[in-house]
């Protein structure tokens, strides 16, 4: 068994935008569910969308994404 290298953490900057569509959807799907909301907003702001693009740009989303080697 071959073990690599740990992956290194990913910024906002570094997803792709497929991998940024899921994380935001799940996210604004815990959050429209009640989830805890981790970063501080005015109390206007109620759409669980727009909550989590601001957390994401935060990069505060308790999300990992493990991607798998490239297909060839």
């Amino acid at each position: 068994m071959t073990v690599g290298p740990p992956a290194s953490p990913k910024g906002p900057g570094d997803f792709t935008r497929f991998e940024r569509a899921r994380i935001l959807g799940a996210r604004a799907l815990q959050i429209s569910l009640g989830a805890p909301i981790l970063i501080d907003l005015p109390p206007t702001m109620i759409d669980p969308v727009e909550i989590a693009e601001r957390e994401f740009a935060a990069d505060v989303i308790p999300i990992t994404v493990r991607a798998g080697p490239p297909h060839a």
